[in-house]
């Protein structure tokens, strides 16, 4: 499933019903009518236009799945949507370029990671008294990784000279 381009060539090969009192405005099966869309694509396609009534605009979907219903089309393309929005805010919250492993497991693995690691983010945001988005709280934690510091005082006062040198938390043993 994927948004329809606003120049693409295509004629409508059947109308379909709109469902009532739902957000769907057109329901279409179409055909490409480009020579090289008709080509790469030579099958029936449904078009289905949504009103997100949040951004007061119109989508248009078009997909190669018929025997789903319109109002499932559109929440499958809206929760995906949201799919994509959330591994966005994970790379850019967490400098995540690629993933290491591609196994199913090492996968489950690096988004449970990378969710732990939100949660955490979160939690210091909403701990600091400095207000400062998501974003920079994570930038400000990896310069300040190496530092010693308490983690308590810092999200309070995160400006503050660091101390020279680590106090030594190590016992004496003494061997005679």
């Amino acid at each position: 499933m994927s948004r329809l381009k606003e120049n693409a060539a295509y004629e409508v090969v059947k109308e379909c019903a709109v469902p009532q009192d739902r957000n769907i405005r057109l329901d279409q099966l179409i055909q490409f009518t480009g020579v090289k869309a008709q080509k790469d694509c030579p099958c029936l396609l449904r078009r289905v236009v949504v009103w997100d009534a949040v951004n007061e605009r119109e989508i248009v979907l078009l997909t190669n799945l018929l025997a789903f219903g319109a109002t499932t089309l559109a929440a499958i393309y809206k929760d995906r949507w949201e799919i994509e929005l959330f591994f966005k805010a994970l790379k850019q919250n967490l400098k995540v370029k690629s993933f290491v492993g591609t196994s199913e497991n090492a996968l489950r693995i690096q988004i449970w990671t990378a969710l732990i690691a939100i949660l955490l983010l979160k939690w210091l945001h909403h701990l600091s008294k400095a207000k400062w988005s998501l974003s920079n709280l994570a930038s400000m934690l990896r310069l300040n990784l190496f530092t010693y510091r308490d983690l308590r005082t810092w999200l309070d006062d995160p400006f503050e000279t660091p101390p020279l040198l680590p106090q030594s938390k190590q016992l004496t043993l003494s061997l005679a």
